[in-house]
């Protein structure tokens, strides 16, 4: 019964946003209150789920957003991204720029954060999409695949990292299997799938177009590749150094603080107002004004992830999740096709990787032992399944929507089919790499 209501909450929804076109932020609180109810929450229970929900998931990315985007606005205004882009086109041609983009989706993901990722790699798309004339989509797409693998797939990304704790098995093992099994993945979601899109041409977030600036305009090319991957370096660096020092020592926590997203972020903003602004002889009111500009392009997604968050809490606290792996608990299929579909099931209902992942390590771990199955591989099985079908309920489902410009059944067609094609090639390498090492 939870998962049938959550099924017509998540149809109305669409129906609400799409038809009725009632503003997706009002739709989530909608719905969300409907299903609360229809799972028999109590009001007061439902309020608190709505704002603990609202407030987690903007909690969890309202900074890392906001200063993605000053960033990304900085980058896109200064030229650094044209330079960026000229350089690109210039080493590797507009024929292959989408394999370049999926290569440093994957370099990019593995340190990172998806949504810092995705604001720091998603302007970049958007102005080679607009000034070489080539469809947005198309080339974006293949990296956004090795983002979500990264994420799904890999510790230190919160899920794998959880799930690898949960089961007291060995971080660099489960990257290297994680690593082996996310190649497949990123070239049948993002290279092979990637390769239909072109028919979606539709024009970007305008708001990220980058005006266009002669070479003396723009800053230098080590200046543009500084800003724009120190994030990567900083995170990179406090994250491996890291590891080699005392837990508990002053150096490792200054490490860990200096690696922390937000930090690292805020860091790199600082360093871009100086390198992409100051030094281009912008003024500091210019550049204020400029950074302000950048948080109006993306204050609307802090509504619908607040609302998408909320929703999330409601299925969460109604029971959803518990009530799939309840279900499934007694399934005589494969442990490790078992952990997949549990976390896929969880995914799809709630909307949360984060959530899906940790539930459904729970379940798994009492069967891991009785079942003496690979826990590394099940720690990759448990990822690839939390990836399954981004649609509605999720903050990515939006964040591509709102840069891509694309309409809700588009979004569906591409966004939602790549997310499931990451989650369904991932457990088909995990099921491959258990029959070589089990």
């Amino acid at each position: 019964m939870p998962l049938l209501i959550t099924l017509i909450g998540l149809v109305v929804l669409i129906i609400l946003i799409s038809y009725f076109k009632v503003h997706t932020f009002l739709a989530f609180l909608m719905v969300a209150f409907g299903v609360g109810l229809a799972l028999n929450m109590k009001p007061e229970a439902i309020l608190k789920a709505i704002q603990q929900g609202t407030g987690s998931t903007l909690g969890s990315i309202v900074a890392i957003i906001a200063l993605g985007a000053m960033l990304g606005k900085l980058v896109a205004q200064s030229g650094a991204a044209q330079r960026i882009s000229t350089i690109m086109m210039q080493i590797i041609g507009t024929s292959h720029i989408r394999w370049a983009f999926m290569i440093t989706g994957f370099i990019v993901g593995l340190p990172l954060f998806y949504s810092v990722g995705f604001m720091l790699l998603a302007p970049l798309v958007i102005t080679v999409a607009y000034r070489y004339k080539v469809p947005a989509v198309y080339i974006g797409l293949p990296m956004l695949a090795s983002l979500s693998v990264t994420q799904g797939y890999l510790p230190p990304h919160p899920a794998p990292l959880a799930i690898v704790k949960q089961f007291n098995v060995d971080i660099g093992l489960t990257l290297l299997y994680g690593i082996i099994v996310a190649i497949p993945a990123i070239l049948v979601s993002g290279a092979l799938f990637g390769a239909t899109l072109k028919k979606y041409t539709t024009l970007p977030n305008k708001a990220f177009i980058a005006p266009e600036l002669s070479e003396d305009q723009m800053p230098s090319t080590f200046n543009s590749l500084f800003s724009v991957l120190l994030p990567i370096f900083l995170i990179s660096f406090a994250t491996i150094l890291a590891s080699f020092l005392a837990e508990g020592s002053f150096l490792r926590e200054s490490l860990n603080f200096i690696g922390d997203p937000v930090v690292s972020m805020f860091i790199s903003v600082l360093v871009a107002i100086y390198l992409l602004g100051i030094k281009q002889h912008r003024s500091m009111p210019e550049i204020t004004s400029l950074l302000g500009d950048s948080i109006k392009d993306v204050a609307m997604l802090f509504l619908i992830f607040g609302g998408a968050g909320a929703l999330k809490q409601v299925l969460t606290d109604g029971g959803v999740s518990q009530s799939i792996a309840d279900m499934m608990q007694n399934s005589t299929l494969h442990p490790l096709v078992l952990g997949w579909g549990m976390a896929a099931i969880i995914r799809v209902a709630v909307g949360s990787s984060t959530v899906s992942g940790i539930t459904t390590a729970g379940f798994m771990a009492p069967l891991l032992i009785a079942t003496h199955t690979e826990p590394h591989l099940m720690v990759l099985s448990i990822g690839a399944g939390s990836m399954m079908f981004s649609h509605v309920n999720d903050a990515g489902f939006w964040l591509f929507r709102e840069y891509f410009q694309l309409s809700m059944i588009d979004t569906l067609k591409t966004w939602s089919v790549m997310e499931t094609l990451v989650s369904v090639s991932g457990l088909v390498g995990v099921m491959a790499l258990n029959g070589i090492i089990g």
